[in-house]
């Protein structure tokens, strides 16, 4: 304790200062790297942090595409499942048909069977939603119609309307799966 008290009451010579600014220049050159790294290194573990967490998202939006993708491959091959497994009774009907043409001898009960089994195929389509479109007599419209041919109006009023259908056109869910193949009067 009295030594220290000795020294500092000593004046200081000149190398004696010169070698203590020297020092403490040293140490602030020191101090200044070590604060640098650490700064660097938290930087360096930030970015690491932020890439890691980069790579999750991606792997698992990768995994979301993936599992979406064959979630709609599925669904497109059964989507036909519930109007097939509906429409099996129309075709066991049909079977049964065929084997009462076998030894029928009256083709208005043929007729009737037909009939009964093509009603009931579009009770089951119209269940799904099908519904055939009214062409006759209506102003012929390209959204909803292909002309066949055009041919001399039998009247004034037909004029641009559809005279005859050769084949039904059908909507489903009311969008046009199958334009009805018309003939135009001019």
């Amino acid at each position: 304790m009295f030594n220290k008290k000795k020294k500092e009451e000593e004046p200081m010579t000149e190398n004696q200062a010169e070698q203590e600014a020297q020092d403490t220049q040293t140490e602030d050159k020191v101090a200044e790297p070590v604060a640098e790294l650490s700064a660097e290194e938290k930087l360096q573990q930030e970015n690491a942090a932020l890439n890691d967490k980069y790579l999750r998202l991606f792997a698992e939006f990768d995994n979301y595409k993936r599992r979406t993708q064959k979630e709609r491959v599925e669904l497109l091959q059964t989507a036909g499942k519930d109007v097939v497994v509906s429409l099996l009774p129309v075709l066991d009907d049909f079977e049964r048909a065929i084997k009462a043409t076998e030894n029928a001898t009256e083709v208005s009960a043929i007729r009737e069977g037909i009939i009964l089994v093509q009603n009931k195929l579009k009770s089951i389509l119209g269940q799904k939603g099908l519904k055939e479109m009214e062409s006759i007599h209506t102003v012929f419209d390209t959204d909803k119609h292909e002309a066949i041919t055009n041919i001399p109006a039998p009247s004034d009023d037909l004029k641009g309307k559809v005279v005859d259908e050769l084949e039904k056109g059908y909507t489903l869910n009311d969008k046009v799966i199958r334009f009805a193949k018309v003939v135009v009067g001019a």
